[in-house]
């Protein structure tokens, strides 16, 4: 199979698996609000994902090390989680949905730690083509917001789960055309996982990490609800949305000469310097599109570059037979637990302290990771 050929079927399966994101991340929340949920139900619910990253990441690793294969545990989880997606349209009870939700998240979990390390493998030393491939998932995150954000104004948000389900499929299909790559033996494939997590940069990189998921946790969880009360439409709160995601393909496709300019390590500090700055301007000035144009244009660094410099660094540090875990690993601790707390936490905060004091929590969180990397991240 041609190389050109197997980064349009990874890209293919970021298409629809971000244009799912697209539809249940910021717009979910509005269906739950519309079924009768609170704030804090709305925080838990939406905590799930982050939840099952916590566990589920490592089950889905070790049995990818254990088999020696990716693509057939991509697709069985796949499969499963379209399949208990559906169990949405049965209820939309608090418990119910938390059963569904969290099944869902738990088999879905496997799909971006397999993919990313897949897509790393094909790639093999050039990690720099990783952010022509990775652009689809953006496109499609575009494409899934902004369609859905103007569908939302002219029907009903009871049509929503249909329209994250169509994404869901989309993702089914196109995980069964990757193709399973070689992974090249490494000295480290000898030594146990253990070893390599104990590192100090490792351990360094996963807590900053896991704040700035946290800081990301009242972005994701009620910035369509911010906007919303504010006056924005549900179309231009699906294109602030898209914005967003605009910038992160621009970062994405410059990401080749952005590695060859910086070091991993200046690139993510950065990131985590602009994200401090991004979560107060949502907060305290969210009133003024100006300040929000220019707010979302800084999710190309709080996002895009954060997320290849990250990554990339993961996979520096965890090679040869350790890279579907160390992908898992690392998505499970830093989105996991991260986004767990950062989900949760900021429902209580927005019930009770409101929307300035939450993000201004979030920008804090970024700093405090900031911090970290700059004390112990120096050797890379």
């Amino acid at each position: 199979m041609s190389e050109d050929l197997t980064h349009r079927r990874l890209g293919g399966f970021y298409f629809f698996y971000f244009a799912y994101l697209g539809a249940y991340t910021p717009f979910f929340t509005l269906y739950l609000l519309w079924v009768g949920r609170s704030a804090v139900e709305i925080g838990v619910l939406m905590a799930l994902p982050a939840v099952a990253r916590i566990v589920a990441p490592h089950l889905w690793g070790w049995l990818a090390d254990v088999a020696g294969r990716q693509t057939p545990l991509l697709r069985a989880t796949t499969a499963a989680s379209v399949v208990c997606f559906l169990g949405v349209f049965a209820g939309s009870g608090f418990y119910w949905l938390f059963a569904v939700l969290l099944l869902v998240s738990f088999f879905l979990s496997a799909a971006l730690p397999l993919v990313e390390a897949t897509t790393l493998a094909h790639l093999g030393g050039d990690t720099g083509r990783y952010g022509p491939v990775r652009v689809w998932g953006s496109i499609g995150y575009i494409v899934a917001v902004v369609a859905i954000g103007y569908a939302l104004d002219w029907t009903s948000v009871h049509f929503l789960p249909w329209m994250i389900a169509t994404t869901m499929a989309g993702m089914l299909a196109y995980c069964w055309r990757i193709p399973e790559p070689r992974t090249a033996v490494h000295a480290s494939d000898a030594l146990p996982i253990w070893s390599i997590l104990r590192q100090p940069e490792v351990v360094a990189l996963i807590a900053a990490c896991a704040l700035m998921a946290a800081a990301h946790g009242p972005y994701y969880t009620f910035y369509s609800i911010h906007l919303v009360g504010l006056g924005y439409s549900k179309a231009m709160t699906g294109w602030l949305w898209a914005l967003g995601v605009v910038c992160e393909i621009v970062i994405f496709l410059w990401l080749p000469r952005l590695y060859s300019a910086f070091t991993l390590r200046t690139i993510l500090i950065a990131s985590f310097a602009l994200a401090v700055v991004r979560f107060l301007m949502i907060g305290w000035g969210a009133d003024y599109l100006p300040v929000l144009l220019l707010a979302q244009g800084l999710h190309a660094a709080t996002f895009g570059s954060f997320h290849a410099a990250a990554i990339g660094i993961v996979h520096q540090l965890f090679r040869g037979r350790h890279q579907a875990r160390g992908q898992a690993i690392y998505g499970s601790l830093t989105y996991g637990v991260g986004g767990t707390v950062g989900a949760l936490a900021s429902g209580y905060a927005w019930e009770y302290l409101g929307a300035g004091v939450t993000f201004t929590l979030a920008s804090a969180a970024a700093l405090a990771g900031l911090l970290l990397l700059r004390w112990r991240l120096a050797g890379l």
